[in-house]
């Protein structure tokens, strides 16, 4: 009986195989190759001491990987400026939903050399969201404590922080590109781990959901930071929550080495905070610059 079911089951992997398309083949075998690529200390249960499975991250990196390839078409520029070992890669944020932040980690992964497996720092409720949270959580995302963060970078991680936090991602179509109050954790915590900063721009996510409007006081009630309206949500239901196929850039500049202890005063704080704003803005302004249009370019 065992010899039967066995046979059985090649035959349908064999059906599997052949009915899978060879180009999600072939990207799984990537996603495989790279990933074996990153050294990673793990336990006897095959977790990292931060809760990331290498071989969960793989299955679950693969739908990520497919945006990225062929709904997004995300292209890079300058991923070589990324130092190895511990380093900081601060973006913009945009897009209602966090496609953004899978799509600079799924970069790194692919396009990076060596790969990285970019941590990300996400908001509290962000574990709160059904799919999404699963995802983050196994391609290595925490909760974006100052603990979290610092513990991460002092193991040589590289890390990614949006600033901009629930302000970024909820913003209506007519404040694309417009960054808002950035947060200063993040410079505190490079000066305290003497971590380079790599500012991020990130062309495309601010078109992939337009907003319409933000309802943030009955987000509130509802025990959410925010309530976005966009075209498609809620007059969809979980359908409008789907982004439009956008052309995506992403853009690396050169690397920030601030000198400081993480005790400066606020003024100084915001002076290195607008440092590193300003490095964004200037790879937004550069990728948008090329683009021959929201789909294309």
């Amino acid at each position: 009986m065992a010899g039967n079911n066995d046979g059985l089951l090649g035959a349908l992997g064999d059906l599997i195989g052949a009915v899978v398309p060879l180009s999600v083949r072939e990207l799984e075998s990537e996603i495989s190759d790279r990933m074996h690529k990153i050294p990673t200390a793990l336990n006897e249960f095959g977790f990292d001491r931060f809760g990331l499975s290498p071989e969960e991250a793989r299955r679950s990196l693969l739908p990520s990987a497919l945006l990225y390839r062929h709904y997004f078409r995300v292209s890079t520029e300058g991923i070589e400026r990324v130092p190895g070992g511990r380093v900081l890669l601060i973006s913009n944020h945009a897009g209602q939903l966090p496609f953004d932040a899978a799509m600079l980690s799924t970069a790194m992964l692919l396009e990076a050399e060596p790969p990285r497996i970019a941590r990300g720092m996400g908001e509290y409720w962000i574990p709160q969201l059904p799919f999404v949270s699963t995802s983050a959580h196994r391609m290595g995302s925490m909760v974006g404590t100052p603990e979290n963060c610092t513990a991460l970078l002092e193991d040589g991680e590289c890390v990614v922080v949006f600033p901009e936090g629930v302000r970024g991602m909820n913003k209506t179509f007519d404040q694309r590109y417009q960054l808002q109050r950035f947060g200063t954790g993040f410079v505190r915590l490079a000066l305290a781990t003497k971590t380079p900063i790599v500012p991020v721009g990130i062309v495309g996510s601010e078109e992939q959901q337009p907003g319409i409007a933000n309802l943030a006081s009955l987000g509130r009630l509802l025990g959410m930071p925010a309530l976005p309206i966009t075209l498609g949500f809620p007059w969809l239901g979980p359908l409008g929550l789907l982004p439009m196929p956008v052309k995506y850039w992403i853009g690396f500049g050169e690397p920030i080495t601030l000198e400081g202890s993480g005790d400066e005063e606020d003024a100084e704080v915001g002076r290195f905070v607008d440092l590193v704003r300003a490095g964004i803005e200037t790879q937004l302004e550069h990728g948008r610059s090329q683009r021959e249009g929201i789909f294309s370019g």
